[in-house]
């Protein structure tokens, strides 16, 4: 049995501007044309370094993929579907399986040699110290 979703384009609009300011999503793409859950990601600034916290249930550990270019934060996590069982017949599912991707930037640059990762019970949570600001340097006219 299919199930009908009604798209709003306004919620997903309000979603953007209010609720995720710094934090929106790039693509969803699911296995049989469904949209994928958003993730759901929050940031934090604590100590010179920002914390991020993003949900990721069902998803593996192996199939995360952190990437950072600077202030630019890249999730990207891919729920796969477990093998069926040849001789069962399925009456009704709402697990959708695929990959989602989120970016987002950060005020600030992130010094991605001290940056940290940790996946526990479906959270990801990623500790990003800031990247020293460079100093100016005076040049003297000859």
């Amino acid at each position: 049995m299919a199930s009908i979703t009604r798209y709003d384009p306004f919620n997903d609009l309000v979603d953007d501007i209010f609720k995720g300011f710094l934090v929106r999503p790039v693509a969803y793409e699911g296995s049989r044309g469904e949209t994928l859950p958003r993730a759901k990601v929050d940031v934090a600034e604590q100590n010179g370094a920002y914390k991020v916290t993003a949900e990721l249930p069902g998803v593996k550990k192996d199939d995360i993929k952190v990437s950072i270019d600077g202030s630019q934060v890249t999730l990207e996590a891919e729920i796969k579907q477990e093998k069926e069982a040849k001789d069962e017949r399925v009456l009704h599912t709402e697990r959708v399986f695929g990959k989602v991707t989120r970016s987002f930037a950060l005020p600030q640059e992130v010094d991605e040699a001290k940056a940290e990762a940790k996946f526990k019970d479906g959270v990801l949570e990623l500790t990003l110290p800031k990247k020293a600001a460079a100093q100016r340097k005076q040049i003297s006219i000859q």
